[in-house]
């Protein structure tokens, strides 16, 4: 699942593959903003991972996003 997840969020910022890891931080990545954000947290839903607003806006790295998705 860790690696859905990955591979989905580099679609959705439209990078190449290998470019987000599990120690990748929101502000290092120049296509990931709020907008970019809000729809990986849609896309997200669709593969069943639901991670309520108040603290996906929370969120500053891929670790604590897969722990939120319960992947850690």
């Amino acid at each position: 699942m860790k690696e859905k997840i990955i591979k989905l969020i580099e679609e959705v910022l439209k990078v190449p593959a290998g470019t987000i890891t599990e120690d990748t931080m929101i502000e290092d990545v120049e296509q990931w903003d709020s907008l970019a954000h809000v729809m990986i947290i849609g896309q997200l839903e669709e593969l069943g991972v639901s991670i309520p607003l108040e603290e996906a806006i929370e969120l500053k790295g891929m670790r604590e996003l897969l722990e939120k998705a319960g992947c850690e």
